[in-house]
């Protein structure tokens, strides 16, 4: 059995690192492989059980065309494939041009770096079409990107990863949310000055919002729906989930419920993890 993982995205959103990260790992790895070169490789391929290739618009786009018709000659029961893809917001991606100093291997005298990146989402749409699991670097460190990478991808042992993650509204909706719950309905702890300081961490703010009613019922339908339909989306062939909860400003609301999804949760999967997108600029 070959474990094959194929990563994706458009220029600057983190795929070399990514790679980097999966050949620390001991995965045998390939940058920039050219798309039709990717049965024979695991065809012929007898060095190491686990290969990864990052697989980009560099390609030529008739190529890029057929991805879905190559991917889908592999055996499943001899290569078990995975497909990563990572992409930031176009704002994100024009700033880590612009700060690197780079050209984007699609613009040219007829193309800026706005219209490239466009070009390049089109290109890739057949890949991005079947990823297994997408990651949004928008808001990542290169240390949370290499984090995110050993937990959910070289993880290959894990049957089923589910990810809980809390987020603020106003800076957008995660683009790698499988499901996501808007809680800016229930009483925000923000309006308390004793509480605004605080997350969904600290205790005052966990004894306020447990003590509201609607926290609970809201809280009590998200697991109820979770607990039916997670189990459905594990035996429908699904590797990675990722359930996002949503609030105002991604501090208090949604951090608590991720925070109690995630610990009901962790004794029923084997690879159950929490992030918090927002906290990291909480002082």
């Amino acid at each position: 059995m070959i474990t094959l993982i194929i990563i994706s995205g458009r220029s600057g959103s983190g795929k070399s690192t990514a790679l980097h990260v999966l050949e620390d790992m001991g995965f045998y790895c390939i940058d920039n492989l050219p798309i039709t070169l990717l049965k024979p490789l695991i065809k012929h391929h007898p060095i190491q059980p686990r290969v990864a290739v990052s697989i980009d618009a560099r390609n030529i786009p008739e190529d890029l065309s057929h991805f879905p018709e190559i991917l889908d000659t592999f055996d499943p029961s001899y290569v078990k494939a995975k497909v990563v893809y990572l992409d930031s917001s176009s704002s994100t991606l024009l700033k880590r041009f612009s700060e690197t100093r780079r050209k984007h291997p699609l613009s040219d005298g007829n193309r800026d770096l706005q219209e490239a990146l466009e070009f390049e989402s089109t290109l890739l749409e057949p890949i991005s079409n079947l990823s297994n699991l997408a990651i949004d670097t928008t808001l990542l460190s290169m240390h949370e990107l290499r984090d995110i990478i050993k937990s959910r991808v070289a993880s290959i042992n894990h049957k089923f990863a589910l990810l809980f993650q809390s987020f603020a509204y106003k800076n957008g909706v995660p683009i790698d949310a499988d499901l996501v719950f808007d809680v800016r309905c229930l009483t925000n702890p923000h309006w308390k000055p004793n509480l605004r300081n605080l997350t969904g961490r600290h205790a005052p703010v966990k004894n306020f919002l447990q003590e509201q009613s609607e926290v609970v019922s809201m809280y009590n339908d998200i697991l109820h729906y979770l607990e039916s339909w997670l189990p459905k989306f594990e035996a429908n062939n699904r590797s990675y989930m990722t359930v996002a909860i949503g609030c105002t400003g991604g501090q208090h609301r949604s951090v608590y419920i991720a925070e109690k999804l995630y610990y009901h949760f962790q004794d029923k999967w084997e690879n159950v993890q929490i992030r918090h997108r927002e906290l990291y600029k909480i002082k």
